[in-house]
């Protein structure tokens, strides 16, 4: 199903195609800019070094309507200054891995968890070196399992932003009443 922005751009390619002028509008651009950059997260997250060469890691790319619900069980969960950053983001990553049972031999279980710290780092890095604002939050992975969004033994996400300031940095500690 393609995301709001990539319809609206369809549009403008059919416009441009039955010879009317084309300006894309910033906010299409960027857009459709963070879905990009979240295919190519996925792809470093995929192709990351393996602890035994063995791929476990799982991912998905959640947006509009399914990233609202996700910030919704955020709340839920009592992490309303995360679900904040959920619902202002444009996308968000879940990369998570299939750990298995812990056995006499505890390497396996330990391997598939630095897989999954490895490929966390090289999707975050893709993101910086593209300039599109990110944070790793485990209460994205959370919220996730609770909903099934991915089937993986630990989850985390990673929330994109374009914006003229980081929606990540300098936030408002939660208070209690």
């Amino acid at each position: 199903m393609l995301s709001q922005a990539s319809q609206r751009l369809n549009l403008q390619v059919i416009n441009e195609r039955l010879g009317e002028s084309m300006i894309i509008d910033s906010d299409i651009a960027e857009e459709e800019a963070i879905l990009n950059v979240a295919r190519l997260m996925v792809v470093a997250a995929r192709t990351a070094p393996k602890a035994r060469g063995e791929d476990s890691i799982k991912t998905a790319i959640v947006t509009d309507s399914d990233k609202d619900e996700l910030a919704g069980v955020m709340e839920e969960i009592g992490r309303t200054r995360d679900s904040k950053n959920v619902r202002d983001s444009g996308a968000v990553i879940l990369i998570g891995v299939d750990c298995g049972k812990a056995s006499d031999s505890w390497w396996p279980f330990k391997a598939k968890l630095i897989d999954l710290g490895i490929a966390l780092g090289s999707a975050v890095k893709v993101a910086s070196e593209l300039n599109v604002d990110n944070r790793i939050m485990y209460s994205i992975g959370s919220a996730a399992m609770k909903m099934g969004l991915l089937k993986a033994d630990e989850i985390q996400g990673i929330p994109l932003s374009i914006k003229g300031k980081n929606i990540f940095f300098d936030r408002k500690t939660e208070t209690t009443k």
